[in-house]
């Protein structure tokens, strides 16, 4: 070991000719370890929600959605479905429509999205799981059927146990634009609904799915989509890999007419969003970290001065003031990082029961939540981040003390 380091060690566990200096020696690595499990959990919670998001989000979008370049709609007739298809680990390819519309149920109405989509999209199983009360989408006793979300259904006052529940869809008549009157503005339809689906709250207040061939008539959009959307085979869950390979080769097979967007590039926004809370988060637990670090300063500038005739005796041995503030540093940096391992350790702890066991309660425990328990997931760039920051900030603090109490005390 070192000199200077193991003479910093020895002070930290030798005792002090004033107890107060021990007190507050501990009280900085105490509170250095709150800081840490702060840091530790609060990131990890945010990872969590950042998981519940993405895995609702996961539920009804596709791993991969085609646009066109120019326009807004893409040719069926002419689209590669075949070629798509034969790409490996792709399970479905189905074009979609993708409309502003306005929904009315008796005196109510509301604004949103309606989406058609084909029959076989019931056929995957995580968006077959989202969908409420038992049955297939499509039609039921020649009536077309739609599938609202939840928060769209209490809208609009949707009983889906009422078998005779049905609704208005008003879509803009395309190419004209020049009245305000609903019968020559808009095309209208009905939709019988006796399901619902939920996911991530944005999309269950805004959209209503509807069978593609109902909505494609009824819009104008005969040979036409809005987009062609692909769903990867999956075990759990798609790897982001995988679906980068095929990404790849479906961009090799449409060629630059076409957008290909995944998952994180179809909400692009709000992922970034995700990040920039993270990062808000972070930069205020640095602050409270900072804030937590001048009792590093105080307990060191303390041991300098207790530590004078130590000092002197080492400069009798042939010692330089180089070694006395390396030593003094070593000091502030022990104090740091062990502050920090404490508290990482346990933080880690806590992050893993509430993962596995669930402590901390959403609410009361009566509310309707997503998840019951606060969701939380480890990630290890985070322990890696927050140990770095914490030696970072604790070395800053260390070498600036030092310098400042080696002029002053130590001269």
């Amino acid at each position: 070991m070192k000199l200077p380091l193991f003479i910093a060690q020895r002070y930290l566990l030798a005792k002090k000719s004033h107890n107060l200096i021990n007190i507050v020696t501990w009280i900085s690595i105490v509170s250095v370890a709150v800081a840490a499990f702060a840091m530790i959990f609060v990131l990890s919670i945010f990872n969590g929600f950042n998981v519940v998001i993405s895995d609702n989000i996961h539920k009804m979008s596709p791993d991969l959605q085609i646009t066109s370049v120019k326009g807004k709609t893409v040719n069926v007739n002419d689209f590669p479905f075949d070629k798509i298809r034969e790409i490996k680990n792709v399970e479905l390819v189905l074009p979609t429509i993708t409309e502003d519309a306005l929904f009315r149920n008796h005196d109510k109405q509301q604004i949103g999205q309606i989406k058609g989509v084909p029959p076989e999209f019931h056929q995957v199983s995580r968006i077959d799981k989202s969908i409420i009360k038992s049955g297939h989408f499509g039609t039921n006793a020649d009536v077309d059927c739609a599938i609202p979300g939840v928060v769209m259904a209490y809208y609009l006052g949707i009983n889906t146990n009422n078998p005779f529940s049905m609704i208005q869809v008003y879509v803009p008549r395309r190419g004209n634009a020049s009245s305000f009157n609903l019968e020559n503005s808009f095309n209208t339809g009905q939709l019988l609904v006796n399901q619902t689906f939920s996911t991530l709250q944005e999309i269950d207040e805004t959209t209503i799915l509807a069978p593609y061939d109902w909505l494609s008539e009824l819009v104008g959009y005969e040979g036409l989509a809005s987009d062609v959307e692909i769903f990867i085979k999956q075990d759990d869950r798609v790897s982001a890999r995988r679906v980068e390979k095929v990404k790849r080769e479906v961009m090799k097979i449409i060629g630059p007419e076409y957008n290909v967007n995944d998952q994180y590039e179809q909400q692009s926004t709000l992922y970034k969003m995700m990040k920039s809370e993270k990062l808000a988060v972070y930069l205020i637990l640095v602050f409270i970290l900072v804030m937590a670090t001048f009792n590093v300063v105080g307990s060191l500038s303390m041991l300098i001065i207790e530590k004078k005739k130590d000092s002197s005796t080492i400069r009798a041995m042939g010692g330089d003031n180089s070694l006395i503030r390396r030593i003094f540093t070593n000091e502030g940096l022990i104090i740091s990082v062990v502050g920090g391992i404490i508290g990482l350790i346990l933080g880690i702890i806590a992050v893993l029961l509430q993962q596995y066991v669930g402590i901390i309660r959403l609410g009361d425990g009566t509310g309707s939540y997503i998840v019951e328990y606060y969701p939380v997931a480890l990630q290890l760039q985070d322990v890696f981040l927050v140990l770095a920051t914490i030696t970072i900030i604790g070395g800053i603090a260390a070498f600036s003390t030092v310098k400042v109490s080696m002029r002053q005390f130590l001269h």
